[in-house]
């Protein structure tokens, strides 16, 4: 089973719950927030493989090229334009979709590869880990998320999302087949919540949610879950003890108090989903 571990804002402790389920059900990890893949930072692994990941962009020949146009019309994404002598090439705006080239007359067209990131995979304490790094500037992560998720094994997954609910978080729940939403008892914390359930349940896959910093009050997340019957699987007490042992890259499994809390919301998880 790949459980998505998704929040609808940064900052709500979602990598910080998706490395410690990992870690206290051995199950593999996969960081999928390739613009900051920190997870492994907690984790550590001992890295046993890495590989680029390409995509292709087109390239002209201007000894064939008539200067029609018909390539930067058809573009949607305006990777091509046609200025002047020249039909122009922005790279990083080509989403390989291949229109240019289906509509060039004179074979002009041809196409390069180029390195967008790289892929990892690594063993920490005898889980596998993965994760995918997009290089500085690029402005796509789709490409790099895809890669790496259409090449896991068939073993179960924690798979640590983007933030937010853009594409990027979309494409990570292509592969999911459960969901967990990390918030926090906050307004903002709530606000994007929701947006994360709706985008959760264009899916129709079984969903949860963990408080993180929770407060020990009836708080509005609380209310929410009970309102519409959604499944509180978890909470994690706000604490300064939480903070510091963030702060020096010490998973909270490792702590005594927090390793009870994360065992109870891992046993909770695997009855919500049926796991």
């Amino acid at each position: 089973m790949n459980i998505a571990i998704l929040s609808g804002k940064g900052g709500t402790g979602k990598t910080t719950v998706s490395t410690n389920l990992a870690m206290t059900l051995g199950v593999s990890y996969v960081d999928c927030d390739v613009e900051e893949p920190n997870g492994f930072i907690f984790l550590n692994p001992s890295i046993l493989k890495s590989e680029d990941v390409f995509v292709e962009f087109p390239v002209i020949d201007n000894k064939k090229c008539v200067l029609c146009g018909a390539c930067a019309k058809v573009c949607q994404f305006n990777s091509l334009a046609k200025a002047g002598k020249e039909i122009v090439v922005f790279q990083k705006l080509c989403h390989d979709c291949g229109a240019c080239k289906l509509v060039c007359k004179t074979g002009a067209l041809s196409y390069s590869k180029r390195s967008i990131g790289k892929l990892e995979t690594g063993i920490s304490k005898d889980i596998i880990c993965h994760r995918g790094i997009l290089n500085v500037g690029e402005p796509m992560a789709v490409p790099v998320i895809r890669n790496l998720l259409g090449g896991l094994s068939k073993e179960d997954h924690f798979i640590d999302c983007p933030p937010g609910t853009s594409c990027n978080v979309v494409t990570s729940l292509k592969y999911a087949d459960a969901a967990i939403l990390v918030t926090e008892p906050s307004e903002f914390g709530l606000h994007d919540l929701k947006m994360a359930v709706e985008l959760v349940k264009i899916y129709n896959i079984p969903y949860g949610i963990i408080i993180n910093k929770d407060d020990g009050t009836e708080n509005m997340v609380k209310r929410y879950c009970t309102e519409n019957k959604i499944s509180l699987l978890g909470t994690i007490p706000y604490s300064m003890e939480a903070a510091a042992l963030y702060s020096k890259g010490i998973m909270l499994c490792d702590d005594e108090f927090h390793r009870e809390i994360f065992i109870n919301t891992a046993e909770k998880i695997k009855e919500a989903f049926a796991w």
